[in-house]
């Protein structure tokens, strides 16, 4: 279920192991339930958050013609940093 923590908003991803190792997010799951395939993964990189409180691994994403930044953490929770 999706949380709010200061500028994070926790989110339920699915996403797989290709076989090579590397982790790929497909799908978010938003605070209403709603469900966004992730359309294409622009960038991954180790990161931190631009508005505090976290660092991990950025996946800069395009969902619905919209960049976003989802990020996971090494405590293996998925989030996006609020507005």
């Amino acid at each position: 279920m999706p949380e709010r923590i200061g500028c994070k908003i926790y989110v339920d991803v699915g996403a797989e192991f290709t076989a090579d190792g590397r982790l790929r997010p497909r799908y978010l799951v938003w605070e209403d339930g709603r469900k966004y395939a992730i359309d294409k993964i622009k960038k991954i990189e180790r990161n931190s958050t631009r508005k505090g409180g976290g660092a991990g691994i950025l996946y800069l994403c395009m969902i619905c013609g919209k960049q976003v930044r989802l990020f996971y953490e090494e405590n293996n929770r998925w989030f996006l940093e609020a507005d």
